[in-house]
């Protein structure tokens, strides 16, 4: 206790590590999200195709998912600060590497590398802010921290599409490198590492690297099925099948190996804290919720809307605002009491009346304003999840448990992540093509209004220029374009209600368990004292 007491920061000293700290987890969250909108440039720029460029996301996501279970680990073994600061170089130097890539193959290397890099910002910058603030201060901490973790997603598409529009895509990455710099001159200068009682260095024979290859086969297949998985068309490509199956198989030997061997990569047990359990579940829900509601606004408007990208990022914005509100009241409330299992329910009761919102509002010419107070609700309940949930899982953690519970509730949070967009993406084709069936049963070419239409529409053609018998088939184009547009919005409105229903379920679960969790919590400190 005494050594974890040594690392809260008082005065200008925290304010600079609580900064820096934020930078890097923006620096990394940003990153996951801005080069969305620069996919096709890079595709004409590089000569990729499609599929190939679609790595440039996929390999930053296998890196990170990679690398955060072993953050813990890895602090251990070469010092929170060494390694805080090797991770802000290596993701510097890969963004300027990025930037410089010259092919596909390159820039995918380039970016599986900074997303190694990433994914240990995002969880050390955690730990880091949690210890620099007494016990009784870490609410706000959490909520300071949240901002980043919440507003990052947000920013990514906005940023990246004025970025691209005013410049070229290489520039996405070269602003990582003045903010990489100074923030690693900052970490150096400022941040401590902690000495833990009975931690000792592993020598290289005692180094787990059955258990380090095991987690990269898994957690890296599992999210290469994740990222893919939809556009290999699943378990009917053999890689999907071949990499799901080595997934399981890979989990199940790195859990049976992590519980045996004397010096494990991720320490397993230390899930026996009921807390964060929970609280990995949790992240887990968040994280499906956070990216997937992230992913299917800018593509409805986009896809549907004709939107740009530029414009699409722009409208997450006053919702990114609202949750950077809302977030220090959060951190006020918990520390005067306020019970975290009420915030999270009240979180996800919002979450479900955005999402009911987004249900009754899609159309497929919903204005820009339809959509603004739609999302100022889901910042709202985003704002009152992230928190309580991260002070749930870490408040009864000690020293070194600290670091390794927020890796398992980022890595919970990336999957999840993961998980939400691969579910959205195969419920919206299949909801798709049920719909387009349906709708295009009422289409009798025999029925007099189906008739009327299709006349009107080859007149409409015919008056631009064209043949008749070109007309018509251009007639006969656009009701089925038509109809795949309704089918599409429909598909999206049963999304929504799908993803609100979901945390809407949740809501008893979290009363009831949290606050039995709650009460444990109670007597223990009761103990204590």
């Amino acid at each position: 206790m005494l050594q974890q007491e040594s690392l809260v920061e008082f005065g200008a000293r925290r304010v600079i590590i609580t900064i820096t700290a934020i930078v890097c987890a923006l620096l990394e969250i940003v990153d996951s999200t801005i080069v969305n909108v620069a996919l096709t440039q890079m595709q004409g720029s590089l000569g990729a195709t499609l599929s190939e460029v679609g790595w440039v996301i996929t390999a930053y996501a296998i890196g990170n998912v990679i690398i955060v279970p072993m953050t813990s680990w890895l602090s251990q073994q070469f010092g929170r600060r060494n390694y805080f600061a090797a991770s802000i170089i290596l993701f510097t130097i890969c963004s300027y590497l990025c930037g410089q890539a010259t092919g596909i193959g390159e820039l995918v290397i380039f970016r599986f590398l900074q997303g190694l890099g990433g994914g240990a910002l995002l969880v050390t910058s955690q730990t880091i802010i949690t210890e620099s603030y007494p016990p009784e201060k870490r609410g706000m901490a959490q909520a300071i921290y949240g901002l980043g973790v919440i507003i990052g997603p947000t920013l990514g598409p906005p940023l990246g599409g004025y970025i691209v529009t005013h410049s070229t895509w290489p520039y996405i990455f070269y602003i990582n490198i003045p903010l990489g710099i100074i923030a690693t001159l900052l970490t150096l200068q400022f941040v401590r590492s902690p000495r833990y009682s009975g931690a000792v260095k592993s020598k290289p024979r005692d180094v787990d690297w059955v258990g380090i290859g095991l987690l990269a086969l898994a957690v890296g297949s599992l999210q290469y099925v994740l990222e893919k998985g939809h556009d290999d068309d699943w378990f009917n490509s053999s890689t999907i099948v071949v990499l799901a199956v080595l997934a399981v198989f890979g989990l199940f030997f790195f859990i049976w190996r992590e519980f045996t061997f004397r010096n494990p990569i991720v320490e397993l047990r230390v899930l026996k804290n009921g807390n964060l359990r929970i609280g990995t579940i949790l992240s887990f829900i968040m994280g499906f919720g956070l990216y997937g509601s992230t992913f299917l606004i800018p593509l409805y408007t986009q896809t549907i809307l004709g939107w740009t990208a530029q414009q699409s990022g722009e409208l997450m914005i006053p919702a990114a605002l609202t949750t950077a509100f809302m977030m220090p009241l959060i951190g006020q409330m918990l520390q005067r009491g306020v019970k975290q299992q009420y915030l999270v329910a009240l979180g996800m009761l919002v979450f479900f009346l955005y999402s009911f919102w987004a249900y009754r509002t899609l159309t497929p010419d919903t204005s820009k304003d339809d959509f603004f107070w739609m999302l100022i609700f889901r910042g709202l309940g985003m704002g009152m999840l992230f928190i309580p949930i991260t002070m749930l899982s870490l408040s009864t953690l000690k020293g070194q448990q600290i670091g390794q519970g927020a890796a398992f509730t980022g890595m919970m949070r990336q999957l999840g992540g993961s998980f939400g967009i691969a579910s959205i993406t195969t419920y919206l084709s299949v909801r798709i093509e049920q719909h387009k069936a349906n709708l295009s049963s009422y289409l009798n070419v025999n029925d007099l209004d189906v008739q009327q239409r299709v006349q009107g529409l080859k007149q409409a053609f015919m008056l631009k220029g064209n043949a008749p018998d070109e007309a018509l088939k251009m007639a006969y184009k656009a009701l089925q374009g038509s109809v795949m547009k309704q089918a599409s919005v429909l598909a999206y409105m049963d999304a929504f209600l799908a993803l609100g229903i979901m945390f809407l379920i949740c809501i008893p679960f979290v009363l009831l368990v949290r606050a039995r969790k709650a009460k444990g919590k109670l007597d223990m400190s009761e103990a204590m004292h």
